[in-house]
This record gives C-alpha cells, sequence and structure tokens, in this order.
C-alpha cells in the first residue's frame, strides 16, 4: 500500500489549509489522563519499531523506491475518487518523493521511562520548510501503532508492582515474580501487529509468555537476543482437547501419564477444569501426591472458569470446610505442604503449583494478593495468566494518547499554538509552545513549555530520528533497565 494512503481523509488538504508563508510545524505526543485508577505515569514504548517498520521500512518499500510516477499516479487515483478530481493538487507528493527521505525529526525520552501525565514522550518537526505539512500528515499512522504499546507496557507494569508489594509484604521469592504473570492474549487481540506489540510490551516487565511472535518482535527491532538473555518463556502445558481425549473416566490416568511418562521431569501445566476441579484437588491430587513429591520438578494446576478469586482464595459464602470454602491454595497446601517464609506466609512445596488463566484484571489480581495475604499464604503460590481482557479492553483513550501541535513558524515567525476547549474537562487543554523536558530535585521529569530554542535543545528529550535515519538506538536491556 502506499505510504501515503496511511492517514485519515481529513489530512489530506491540511498542506493548503495552513496559512500562507508556513515553514515548520511542532508537534508532541503526550498522554493527557488515566481511566485505570492509581496510574498517573504512562510507560513509553514502541517508538523504536514505528520508525523502523513505517518511517524507513514502509516508505522505502512503498513510496520511495518505487517509480515517481506510479506512486503519485496511485495517490491521485485515490484520492480523487476519495475527494473528487482534481479536489487537491499533487505536486508536494512529486516533491517528497524526489527528496528521497522523510524530512522531519524526533525527538524522544528513553524507551522504557515511565512518564508523568500532561507530559510529552517526544516531539516531531519538519526539517525542510516546503515539507511543514508532513509533521501532523504522519500523525494518523503515528498515534495508530503507538498507542498500544504504551499501554500494554503501563498495564503490564502495574501487575508488576502489585505482585512485587505482595511478594515483600508476604516474604515470597522476589526472583519468582518476573514468572507470575504469563501472556495469553495472542488469540484474543486485534490481529498478529497488536499481539506482538502488545506481547512485547509485556516482555519489558515479565519474563513468562505464550505470544511466541513477540519474541521475534523484540529480537528483530530491539536488539535482543534469545541465545544470550531471557527474553521470553514457557513449560509444557495442556489444553481441554488433551484431557477430552483421555476420557473423563480416565482423567486421573491422563494425569499420572503427563507427569510419569511424558514430563517425568522439569515444570507441566495442567488444565484442571475439564470436568469437576474440585475433584481433581481433593481426589487425584492425594492419590497423586508421592508421585508427584518424587517427581523432579513441578506440577502445576490450571483451574480455568469461574470466579478467579472465590476459586483461588475460596469462597466465604460456601459451606464452611468444603473445598470451595477453603480454595485451591488452601487446599494444595492440606495436600502437600511447603515452607512458611520469612515473613510468616505459607508457600506451597516446590513440587506444586497453580496458574489461573482466565478473565484476570488488576482488580482482581489485587484482590487475590490481598485474600491470600489474609489467609495466611504468600501471594507467589499463584502465576497469572494476563490474557486479551486485559490488553485488548483499551482503547487510545485509556490513557488519552494525542499528538498536538504546540508551535510553528510562519515567514519565519514563531507561533505558540494551544487548545483550551471552554466545554471540556480540561483533558484536552494542550501546552504551548516549544517544549523543554527536565528533571527536578525529586528526580521527577517536569514539562516547561513555550521555551525557547536553547532550553528546547536542552531537553531531555533527544533526537532519536532526523531525515530517514535512526540516530539513536536502544534495546530490551536498555528498556527494561529504565523501567526499574
Amino acid at each position: 500500500m502506499n505510504s501515503l494512503h496511511l492517514a485519515d481523509g481529513y489530512k489530506v488538504d491540511h498542506r493548503n489549509q495552513y496559512p500562507k508563508g508556513t515553514e515548520m510545524v511542532y508537534s508532541n505526543w503526550t498522554p493527557r489522563k488515566s481511566r485505570i485508577p492509581q496510574i498517573d505515569k504512562v510507560v513509553f514504548f514502541g517508538l523504536q519499531y514505528f520508525i523502523k517498520e513505517y518511517l524507513q521500512k514502509d516508505f522505502d518499500q512503498n513510496f520511495f523506491d518505487r517509480p515517481k510516477a506510479e506512486v503519485v499516479n496511485e495517490y491521485r487515483r485515490r484520492i480523487g475518487a476519495y475527494l473528487g478530481p482534481d479536489a487537491v493538487s499533487y505536486e508536494h507528493i512529486a516533491a517528497l518523493h524526489e527528496l528521497g527521505y522523510l524530512p522531519v525529526e524526533i525527538k524522544a525520552l528513553p524507551e522504557g521511562t515511565k512518564v508523568p501525565l500532561r507530559t510529552a514522550m517526544f516531539t516531531i518537526k519538519n526539517t525542510l520548510p516546503e515539507f511543514f505539512w508532513l509533521t501532523n500528515f504522519l500523525e494518523t499512522i503515528l498515534s495508530c501503532i503507538i498507542w498500544l504499546p504504551c499501554t500494554s507496557a503501563t498495564i503490564s507494569h502495574q501487575y508488576r508492582s502489585i505482585l512485587g508489594r505482595y511478594a515483600g509484604i508476604t516474604g515470597g521469592d522476589a526472583g519468582f515474580v518476573p514468572f507470575q504473570a504469563h501472556d495469553f492474549s495472542f488469540r484474543g487481540m486485534a490481529g498478529l501487529e497488536a499481539a506482538m506489540m502488545s506481547g512485547a510490551a509485556h516482555l519489558l516487565n515479565f519474563s513468562g509468555t505464550d505470544t511466541i511472535p513477540a519474541i521475534d518482535f523484540l529480537e528483530k527491532y530491539y536488539g535482543a537476543n534469545a541465545e544470550q538473555e531471557l527474553i521470553g518463556a514457557s513449560v509444557p502445558a495442556t489444553e481441554h482437547s488433551v484431557m477430552c481425549m483421555g476420557t473423563e473416566l480416565n482423567e486421573i490416568g491422563t494425569f499420572k501419564r503427563l507427569i510419569n511418562e511424558v514430563y517425568p521431569k522439569g515444570i507441566v501445566s495442567i488444565v484442571s477444569d475439564t470436568w469437576d476441579f474440585w475433584k481433581v484437588i481433593t481426589e487425584y491430587m492425594p492419590a497423586l501426591r508421592e508421585l508427584i513429591m518424587n517427581r523432579e520438578g513441578k506440577v502445576v494446576i490450571r483451574p480455568d472458569s469461574g470466579d478467579p478469586v472465590k476459586i483461588i482464595c475460596g469462597d466465604p459464602d460456601a459451606q464452611p470446610g468444603s473445598p470451595e470454602y477453603k480454595g485451591a491454595v488452601a487446599c494444595l497446601y492440606e495436600v502437600f505442604g511447603g515452607t512458611v517464609t520469612d515473613k510468616g506466609y505459607k508457600q506451597l512445596d516446590e513440587h506444586i503449583g497453580l496458574i489461573y488463566g482466565d478473565s484476570i484484571t488488576l482488580e482482581r489480581c489485587e484482590e487475590i494478593c490481598r485474600r491470600l495475604e489474609t489467609k495466611g499464604f504468600a501471594s507467589t503460590n499463584v502465576v497469572f495468566g494476563i490474557g486479551s481482557y486485559t490488553y485488548q479492553y483499551v482503547t487510545r483513550d485509556t490513557f488519552g494518547f494525542a499528538m498536538k501541535a504546540t508551535y510553528g513558524e510562519v515567514n519565519g515567525e514563531g507561533r505558540e499554538i494551544f487548545k483550551d476547549p471552554k466545554t471540556d474537562d480540561g483533558t484536552k487543554k494542550s501546552a504551548r509552545g516549544l517544549l523543554q523536558l527536565c528533571v527536578n530535585e525529586a528526580g521527577e521529569l517536569v514539562m516547561i513549555d513555550r521555551a525557547s530554542y536553547e532550553q528546547e535543545e536542552q531537553s531531555e528529550l533527544k533526537t532519536v530520528y532526523r531525515n530517514g535515519l535512526l540516530i539513536r538506538e536502544t534495546n530490551l536491556a536498555q528498556i527494561r533497565k529504565q523501567l526499574g
């Protein structure tokens, strides 16, 4: 697809709508609000992918490397049918092709930075006056691509914060936390690209994933190397078809075959609610206890339906003393025992584990950890499968992302650009002028608008792309370190 088609229709003729003599448009990308309580900083991630895949690869293959007449005629045909014959002129498209690169500069914070709301993550401007129109023409595809990895990285970091906090409270193994949230979202995402971007964002904070293409994504676009570092990992795991094929009458036989013959050592995860989860917990597990305890590795039990809070922690409305009342963690502890952490909380024996991978949310994750603490269990007794319910039930408005122009120049004269709608609640009020990001005495990022060129040059925003070239490149290890 012609790269110049990757824009909203209303962008097409903005070139003629700007004042005569416009020479520069300077815009920024900013998260303006949070619709998720407790989140006041948003993780910056995805720009390097956008630059490599779209500003470089896509524009080279689908625009600059094709014959000029071909791409111009293609654009003329599309826009002519869209807005009407000769509704707009096309010489600027030919001029861009003749130039051979995108004359824009992007200055950005390091990816992995936790950026306060209403603070710019990056700025973009044109570098040649005749291409002033290009800055905001790129807004559509830029916004389309970047809001999702930023959003998923922020949400996965929130999971990491919850799990890290409760591991500290209950004395759980901090080294287990990176494996305590496992990405199960691939099948529910809005296409392969969304799954890769979101899955990669998950891996900034965790090491567990079933989204294999996210690992390829980080190797291709973010300098990761699976032979030299742990990018993402998983374990052998069953699905319901496996259990069903073994038949309901012989379900315990399937368990025994899996843990004794197919996987005699290592970790194996077995879905356990195909028929009767509580039967598995109260009958099969005691019957298989000796086999599991003598095995080199861990058997992970996976419930996959019902209310995860009640299944894991127990249902206070159930019959007292029943498995449903006790919850899966307590029942497994009764069978297999375990240890007590230095904070006084029970931890399941290393040969047995539990993962829940259905309908987990931030709120449920927090509630499960809180209830486990109340019942005297370490939070690290359970792994959470994080699916598309978390990573797909979001939009660009989850963190109010927007790219807005704040400065321009017309005939050499600088003009501050800003919006402040009286009918708005303040969310859409923009900064004005050039921007400078600084680190204050408390180590927090602060943004100063109406900055001078000298101040803008001293900003924490550094040039990462200019005139077709990636100037400053980062990698997964650096981003993880930046995120902390």
